[in-house]
């Protein structure tokens, strides 16, 4: 049953491995290579999104690749805010994150 009260971002959404036909959502310079569930859920709650403890799920798998474990995280829809900005901003959230560890820094 679809749930209209959420948007759901798969990890597949930001995975630079996969083209865009197989799911991926964001262009190749603001994917990153095989984002976790964990990474995925810091960057919604840092890009201000609410999160609730139930909404993530590690070990669901996206339609285009069902044969593959995948993930998603679930977040509470923000009044006239469309799915494609949240998930450019989580992207970028991820990217930055991304860029810190690669770094050093925490």
């Amino acid at each position: 049953m679809k749930d209209y009260d959420h948007v759901i971002l798969w990890l597949d959404y930001f995975n630079k491995n996969l083209k865009r036909r197989q799911g991926r959502k964001v262009k190749r310079d603001q994917a990153v290579f095989d984002p976790t569930v964990q990474e995925l859920l810091e960057a919604a709650k840092t890009a201000g999104y609410q999160v609730e403890d139930d909404a993530v799920n590690d070990t669901a798998r996206f339609p285009r690749r069902s044969f593959v474990k995948s993930g998603y995280v679930m977040l509470a829809k923000k009044e006239g805010v469309k799915k494609s900005k949240v998930i450019a901003s989580v992207a970028e959230k991820l990217l930055q994150k991304r860029a810190r560890q690669k770094s050093g820094k925490k």
